[in-house]
């Protein structure tokens, strides 16, 4: 984009800023301020704000400083007064040097909007230096013939001072024979002649020492002296006289060291050492002393130091030609120095504002001036930066230029622009100077975190390890620094029911997950959980994500009998009558497994028997079966250990001990007990036998038939759905398998039992005791809250009626039991399977004859 373009809408714009600037400075006329040099630093100068017609606040609001032309720090504005104020003590010498007046210009620039107002400060001189000669000593010879009235000119002294404290008068000491005349040069300086008075006599006074005093008009007056040596010489009567009295040469200031300036000529009518010239530099400063050499035999001017139009722009140069007899003459040389381009742009830059803020529109970068210490078209400058950067360069009045954005920014996109801005001036060869600003764009929080991925599916084992690393979340925030930091945490659930809190944990730092306790896959098999994603910026930003934790299932459940119940106080003992056939159900072992899969498939297998092969058990359902027909030789009493194992890896197994009472008949009411068997080693006389027995046969008819009528009553009375409840032997039974509602079918009516007294020596029979009792009721309260946390209300209450809700609820919903000859799960279907199943062994026993307890 070129700032300097010939474009007629970008002079327009321009001709309405200069348009607005005029109008804004109709008020205002350039000042001129006044201040003696060597004026402390801090010291006031004059109030800009009243001058400029501004209150303090504006000034400040306005950002208002001041700019010099050479961008030296001499003044200082202080925007709390509105003070315009030394910043340093002011040497007027060295700012202007022999220049008079001293004055230098200055702006006062303000922004919002801008305007720039000229100024100039006038240092006055004091008289602070004293005259100086070049050389201590001087020396004239001058032909003891000359006249009086004869002139001798003598060196001039230098005083840095102007005005009226530059020198304003010269006097030599007292003596007869000279006095000194001032004269004034046409630029108005002054210099001393030497006067004859009287003739002199070479024979009476050969040499003469006088003192020159060169004094200034400074108040008090400063003041310099030097020795006048004159030598009084015999006659010399043709002094040097120079080709041209004035010489003009114009000199490039990039000539070379050693450059041949000028050459100038005078020649002396005199012979021998009268007509021998030497030349010499009469008057010079110290400025041309160090610029220029002038051969003292040849007359030429050589540079010894590099020209600077842009310092000094011309010399004069005195010369003085004097002959060996003490006559000399003068000639002036102007020395006129040619600019050429030698001095590239030059850029500074007043305000820089850095960083930028995104999102914001057209937004002041930096204010800067150009400058190009060159004239004419070497001065003349343009001024661009790149055509493919968001950036736009407004110039206005007095060479500044204004950088502004072109547009919103996105720190996202872009964080760091390099710009350059280049100016070029219109000299041959062009010149240029690049100056680079890096911009940087701050942040603002304008980007939410985003997660990686909208949903998490995490997979742990239950019995893991507590704070155990189950998986990560990650977001990612385009912002920077504190807009990017990201803060992770668990948003509230959606179901208040499940603990949170006391599962899982997340490192807010990094996204990880951990489980804050060991899960149980048959307590809960998944649940799901939002993650928070919140950055730090102001305001906050933030985004979540859907999290999934599956709970893989470990084998470690072992399986658990249902039947026959093994830690009553009292064994049970199934009936089987002899003359039952190959195949004659004797019992069904029911057993569940916690687990799921394969680690519930549940498997039975007989381990010992009494007498191997006359029972055997089926693999899959559990069933006790009897392998043959029974015989006469056959042993009443069995026990048979049965092995339930599960397919899991390593698989865990259960093992339940049965006992098998062989009957002819319920003719037989007296059974010993197992642990009475050594006493059954005294043979009886049998006639007290055989009438025992049928005391005990006749007494059990009577109490069987009495407890059946009782049981049908009742059964009936509550809809024919259940059996009769009895107490069973007090002792340990396990927490989970609870009768919950107290109408349970399966607990009460699917195992039998005969009991004998273990203590009483009577010998009496018990018959037929449910299993299941209705124990442990606190324990039953907390684990059905906690079991309703998880199932279907529905489901827990057809359990209910069961009495196996909570060993189902606290282990797995999907329990593998082995019923016919497959593995179905459980469900509604479940409780009608199993009274079926009940109602048919029962019926099958007592078509036989038997006497059992009824199962409506």
């Amino acid at each position: 984009m070129e700032a300097g373009g010939e474009r007629f809408p970008k002079q327009r714009q321009v001709l309405i800023l200069f348009l607005l600037l005029g109008v804004a400075l109709a008020g205002w006329e350039s000042r001129r301020y006044f201040v003696m040099e060597e004026t402390e630093s801090g010291s006031f100068v004059a109030n800009l704000a009243k001058d400029l017609g501004l209150g303090v606040e504006e000034l400040a609001a306005r950002e208002a400083r001041v700019v010099s032309e050479d961008n030296e720090p001499w003044l200082q504005l202080d925007l709390q007064t509105g003070e315009l104020i030394l910043s340093e003590k002011l040497d007027r010498e060295e700012m202007c040097g022999p220049t008079d007046p001293c004055v230098m210009h200055f702006q006062v620039l303000l922004k919002k909007p801008l305007g720039v107002f000229r100024a100039e400060l006038l240092v006055r001189d004091i008289n602070d230096h004293s005259p100086e000669f070049p050389e201590r000593e001087m020396t004239l010879k001058i032909l003891e013939t000359s006249p009086p009235g004869t002139v001798f000119p003598l060196k001039t002294a230098q005083d840095l001072d102007v005005g009226n404290n530059n020198i304003q008068n010269y006097n030599i000491s007292h003596n007869s024979y000279f006095h000194v005349s001032t004269r004034n040069w046409g630029d108005g300086r002054k210099y001393p002649e030497l006067v004859l008075d009287k003739e002199l006599d070479r024979e009476e006074q050969a040499e003469l020492r006088l003192t020159l005093t060169a004094l200034d008009g400074g108040s008090p007056p400063r003041s310099g002296t030097a020795q006048v040596r004159i030598l009084v010489l015999d006659v010399n009567d043709n002094a040097p006289e120079f080709a041209q009295t004035h010489y003009q040469v114009q000199v490039p200031e990039n000539s070379p060291v050693g450059t041949l300036v000028v050459k100038v000529s005078a020649r002396d009518l005199d012979t021998g050492t009268n007509g021998e010239i030497s030349y010499s530099l009469f008057d010079s400063s110290q400025e041309i002393s160090t610029t220029f050499e002038l051969s003292s035999i040849s007359g030429e001017v050589r540079l010894i130091k590099k020209l600077d139009f842009e310092t000094i722009s011309s010399y004069e140069l005195y010369i003085d030609a004097s002959d060996g007899g003490g006559l000399s003459g003068k000639c002036s040389v102007s020395i006129e120095v040619m600019d050429v381009n030698d001095n590239s742009p030059e850029l500074t830059i007043s305000s820089l504002t850095n960083p930028i803020p995104e999102n914001s529109p057209e937004t002041e970068v930096a204010l800067f001036r150009i400058r190009d210490r060159d004239s004419g078209d070497n001065g003349r400058m343009t001024c661009s930066i790149q055509d493919d950067l968001p950036f736009l360069l407004k110039p206005s009045a007095e060479n500044f230029y204004t950088l502004v954005t072109n547009g919103a920014l996105d720190r996202e996109s872009k964080a760091q622009y390099n710009i350059t801005i280049t100016v070029t001036d219109m000299g041959t060869p062009r010149l240029k100077t690049e100056h680079n600003i890096t911009v940087l764009v701050s942040d603002v929080n304008d980007n939410a975190p985003a997660f990686t991925q909208t949903s998490y599916t995490l997979s742990v084992r239950e019995n893991n390890s507590p704070a155990l690393h189950i998986g990560s979340v990650r977001a990612t925030d385009r912002d920077a620094g504190a807009n990017a930091q990201v803060t992770y945490s668990l948003l509230p659930p959606l179901d208040a029911h499940v603990p949170l809190a006391s599962l899982v944990s997340i490192n807010p730092d990094n996204g990880h997950l951990f489980a804050l306790r060991s899960l149980d896959y048959e307590a809960l098999r998944a649940f799901e959980f939002r993650v928070g994603a919140a950055d730090r910026g102001s305001p906050a930003l933030s985004s979540q994500a859907l999290v999934r934790v599956l709970v893989a299932d470990d084998n470690d459940n072992a399986p658990f009998v249902l039947y026959p119940l093994q830690n009553a106080s009292a064994p049970c003992t199934e009936l089987v009558p002899r003359a039952a056939e190959a195949g004659y159900l004797v019992t069904k072992v029911v057993a569940v497994d916690g687990d799921s899969g394969q680690n519930a498939w549940l498997s039975y297998q007989l381990l010992k028997a009494t007498e191997p092969g006359l029972f055997g058990v089926w693999a899959h359902n559990g069933e006790v079966r009897t392998a043959r027909l029974l015989s006469e030789r056959d042993a009443a009493k069995h026990r048979l250990l049965v092995l339930v194992k599960d397919n899991g890896e390593p698989p865990l197994s259960a093992s339940v001990t049965l006992h098998v009472l062989l009957v002819d008949g319920f003719s037989q009411p007296y059974l010993p007990a197992p642990e009475a068997e050594a006493a059954d080693a005294a043979p009886a006389a049998p006639l007290t036998v055989y009438l025992v027995v049928a005391l005990a046969s006749v007494s059990s008819l009577f109490v069987f038939s009495v407890l059946l009528f009782v049981a049908v009553r009742l059964c009936r009375r509550d809809g024919g759905a259940s059996v009769n409840r009895c107490s069973v032997p007090e002792g340990h039974f396990p927490g989970h398998l609870v009768d919950v509602s107290g109408t349970g079918t399966l607990s009460q009516s699917y195992q039998y039992e005969v009991c004998l007294t273990g203590g009483s020596g009577s010998n009496e029979f018990k018959f037929l005791k449910p299993v299941f009792p209705n124990i442990l009721e606190s324990d039953l309260g907390r684990k059905s809250e906690r079991s309703s946390t998880f199932q279907n209300n529905e489901f827990s209450s057809e359990l209910q009626i069961l009495g196996l809700e909570e060993l189902l609820m606290t282990q797995h919903p999907n329990i593998c039991l082995p019923l016919d000859d497959d593995i179905v799960l459980v469900n509604r279907e479940f409780e009608r399977k199993c009274i079926v199943e009940l109602i048919l062994l029962n019926q099958r026993k007592l078509s036989k004859g038997y006497v059992g307890e009824g199962v409506e």
